[in-house]
Formats: structure tokens, C-alpha cells, sequence
């Protein structure tokens, strides 16, 4: 058989549609005249399992005759290999999709793992929170104190330590509340992150924001502005709650105790009466020794070290202690008498941290606080919500606030109560140099109407106010 040549095929014209011409190697060409002019169509002829077959090698002048022919010479490598050309290209085209899936689901994989603490700010800020101001406060902030930091980190890198130089950038501008309120929106971000795809799946060494006490980072005299008050009834709540707890754990089979939520300590109980009948911050009662209570005279002096400052500034104070305020006292005594602190440490040789009480009832009320999971050795329950919550979460700073508007109530003068509270007043210096009258008289009185408030409102009868002086 002739060889077919590129004179030959230019030579054809209409009278040669239908004609077959074939060349040694399997080659067969197919004139077809149309519209369009002369084409020609070649195929590869081959046998192959005893059958005689033909894959298609295109047509002619679209291919050249040399891309033919090459495309021919590859199909019969694969005949010699036992393989039918046809179905090795579908395999190699299926193969070469299957090659480009992987490298876009590869690299799919890739940008999620490596997705940012920005690209989950900006997924959070579009579906996870809504307020008020359309986020505007929230995406300023970031934007201005978080992301410059922390942005461009691969959240699966995240870190505590992370968080810390983003919150302790904001503290070197002396912004405590700043800080808390920094603290708290990263949190809720990171939670958010934690129940949804594919966040939570780049946070397998846990929350960071969990980490955080933020507490630490803000001044020692650094106090939330909070106006939460206990209203009688939530008083009333409080010692209900207290007593339950203990009764239902007595009751419960020596089996199940490990498992059933703990009574509140004593200790912790007597703490919360204190600090609502005398107006003492929770630290300087818990930081109280045994030397400087006199029950007998009714007296607890707290002296200036031991008390919060103002700028440094501290002073001695004198509490005269109502006939409710002894006898919670008293009660503690029973518990901690036989050592130098009203509230001992673990072994005895110095007080207990001065955050453990507000801890102890903060982790008691944890629908507030948007943790995770439960903090290691700590409570995780609601038992000392009040008034199913809808007054939101009290703390132990709140019984201080709460037992200074009783006393305003009862017609006690604000100097009076401010200096029940310990504050350190302003005014002339040359007043204060020559006025020293210690008011003792004067607060002893508030002190007593507070304690007979206070257990009226347990009994359940009204307490009238006096009038001012």
C-alpha cells in the first residue's frame, strides 16, 4: 500500500467524496466532501483479542498529517501492550481529573488549616453575633487592638500567650475596663468557634480564652461598675438556697455524694453575711485575723495594710459589729477560732486568696460566665442563681452595695454610710487636720439598723426606716 502524501490529499476534490485509501501501519483515510470543502478522516485499524477495531485519529487539514501519523504510532504502541488505545485515553483523562481533585481539595485542606484569627473574626461578625450597634463598636475595636496582633495567626496556633499580649497592650494604656471588656469578646468569638466547622477542628489543644484570668492583668484596686442589688426576697433566696444545699446533700446515699452538688462551705457562708452586714470588701475580710475581733465588745478593726487603697492612699478602720454580724462571726469562730486567720489557708500559716469566695460563687452561677467546659477543680453548677436569672449574676462586692442602700433606706446619712464603707473622704486638708471626731456613735447606729434589717427581711417582717439626723 502506497504511502498517503500531503499532494495527494490537496489533489482531492468533490468527485473523490467516498474514497478509502490505506497505508502500511493501520493507517486509513476517508475523503469526505461537504459544504465546508475537503475533509478527510483518518483512523487507526488494528486487531486486538481477535477482534478488528478502529480508534479515530481526527480529520485532515484540521491535524497535520505528521500529528496523525504520531498520534498513530502511540495508539500502536499500546495495541502491542495488549491495551485498546480508546480506553487507555479515557483512563489517562480520568486519571489526569482525578490528579487535578486531589491538588484542589489538597489545597482546599491547606487554606483551611492555615485560616486565620481574621478570617474567623470576619465569618463571626457576618453569622455568630448581632448587637445593637450593627457590630460597629465590636469590628472598631478589633480592628484596633486584636487584629493588628493577632490577625494573620493561623487560629490552630492561637495561644494563651497570644491573648495575653493583646490584652496587656490595652492594660499599658492603663484601660482596666477596656481589658475586661477586650477579654470577654475574644472569649465569646472563640466559643462561638468552637461548636462550628472548620474552626473547631483547628482548635484541638482547646480554648486559649479558657486560660485567662483576666483578673490578674487589672490593677489590685481595680472594682467592675456594677449596680446590682439584692432585693429582700433574693435575700430571703440566698438563705433558702444555703440551707437546701445542705439538707439535700445529707440526704443523699453515702454512694452518691461524690457525684451530688456540694453544700456551700461554712466558712464561705458566713463570708457572704459579713460582707452584706458590715459593708467590708470581700479582701479585707478575708485577709481578717482572729486578734483584731473582739466579740465581746462587738469590734473588728482592720487595719490600714489590710484595707484597699486609693493611689496609694490607706487608713485604719473600726467596724462595730451589729448583734447579726456576732453572730456570724461566732459561727466562724466555731470553724477557724483555733487559728490566727478567720479564714485560714490550706496549711494554716496565712490567709486564703482574697478571690476564692467571689470564684466559689461566681462558678456557682456558671450560665453567666460562657465557659466551654468546667475549670479544673472547680464548681461547675447553678445553685446560687437568684431569681432564675433574670436579674443576672451577683457577686459577693454586690452584698457590700446592697447593704449600703439598706442603710440609705433607713435614713442614714450618706457621710455615715461612706464612712461604714471605709472611704477615704476628700475635703480641706486643714479640716481634716483639726476635725477628729471618729463618727464611732454615729456608725455603730447604722451598723445595728443594718443588722436588724437584715433579720427582719429573714423573718419576713418590715423593718420602718428612721428619720434622718
Amino acid at each position: 500500500m502506497s504511502k498517503v502524501t500531503i499532494k495527494q490529499l490537496e489533489a482531492l476534490t468533490a468527485q473523490d467524496d467516498g474514497k478509502v485509501f490505506r497505508e502500511d501501519g493501520g493507517l486509513v483515510a476517508e475523503v469526505r466532501a461537504g459544504v465546508r470543502g475537503i475533509t478527510v478522516q483518518f483512523s487507526y485499524e488494528f486487531k486486538l483479542d481477535g477482534a478488528r477495531t478502529r480508534k479515530r485519529l481526527g480529520s485532515w487539514p484540521k491535524k497535520s498529517l505528521a500529528q496523525i501519523r504520531s498520534e498513530r504510532d502511540e495508539a500502536r504502541v499500546l495495541v502491542t501492550k495488549g491495551l485498546h488505545p480508546t480506553l487507555a485515553a479515557k483512563a489517562a483523562r480520568i486519571e489526569a481529573q482525578a490528579a487535578i481533585a486531589t491538588t484542589i481539595a489538597e489545597a482546599e485542606r491547606e487554606a483551611a488549616e492555615n485560616k486565620t484569627v481574621s478570617d474567623l473574626f470576619n465569618e463571626w461578625i457576618r453569622d455568630g453575633v448581632s448587637r445593637q450597634d450593627g457590630n460597629a463598636e465590636l469590628i472598631r475595636s478589633f480592628k484596633k487592638d486584636v487584629l493588628p496582633l493577632i490577625g494573620k495567626k493561623p487560629l490552630r496556633n492561637l495561644s494563651e500567650k497570644d491573648l495575653l499580649a493583646v490584652l496587656r497592650s490595652v492594660k499599658s494604656r492603663g484601660l482596666n475596663r477596656t481589658v475586661v471588656i477586650r477579654s470577654k469578646d475574644i472569649g465569646q468569638m472563640l466559643r462561638w468557634a468552637e461548636k462550628r466547622k472548620p474552626w473547631r477542628g483547628l482548635m484541638t489543644d482547646g480554648n486559649p480564652a479558657d486560660l485567662i484570668d483576666v483578673n490578674k492583668l487589672l490593677d489590685h484596686d481595680y472594682e467592675e461598675q456594677r449596680d446590682r442589688l439584692l432585693s429582700p426576697d433574693e435575700i430571703r433566696e440566698l438563705r433558702d438556697i444555703l440551707e437546701r444545699l445542705e439538707k439535700d446533700y445529707e440526704e443523699l446515699p453515702a454512694g452518691q455524694k461524690y457525684s451530688g452538688i456540694r453544700p456551700v462551705n461554712t466558712r464561705v457562708q458566713c463570708a457572704l453575711w459579713i460582707c452584706l452586714s458590715t459593708l467590708c470588701r470581700i479582701g479585707e475580710l478575708l485577709k481578717a485575723e482572729w486578734r483584731f475581733v473582739d466579740l465581746e465588745k462587738g469590734t473588728w478593726f482592720i487595719p490600714a495594710e489590710a484595707t484597699k487603697g486609693h493611689k496609694g492612699k490607706r487608713q485604719d478602720h473600726h467596724v462595730f459589729l451589729s448583734a447579726f454580724s456576732i453572730a456570724q462571726f461566732k459561727r466562724l469562730q466555731e470553724e477557724t477560732g483555733d487559728t490566727p486567720f478567720c479564714f485560714p489557708s490550706k496549711d494554716g500559716r496565712s490567709h486564703v486568696d482574697t478571690k476564692t469566695v467571689s470564684k466559689l460563687i461566681g462558678d456557682r452561677q456558671c450560665r453567666f460566665k460562657n465557659r466551654s467546659k468546667p475549670l479544673a477543680g472547680r464548681h461547675h453548677d447553678d445553685s446560687l442563681v437568684l431569681s432564675k436569672g433574670t436579674k443576672g449574676e451577683w457577686t459577693p462586692h454586690d452584698l457590700r452595695r446592697t447593704g449600703a442602700t439598706m442603710m440609705q433606706e433607713l435614713g442614714v446619712t450618706l457621710e455615715i454610710i461612706d464612712r461604714c464603707q471605709n472611704h477615704l473622704l476628700g475635703g480641706s486638708k486643714v479640716r481634716r487636720h483639726y476635725l477628729h471626731h471618729d463618727y464611732a456613735k454615729e456608725k455603730t447606729e447604722a451598723w445595728r439598723l443594718l443588722g436588724e434589717k437584715l433579720e427582719s427581711i429573714l423573718a419576713g417582717s418590715p423593718v420602718a426606716a428612721v428619720q434622718p439626723q
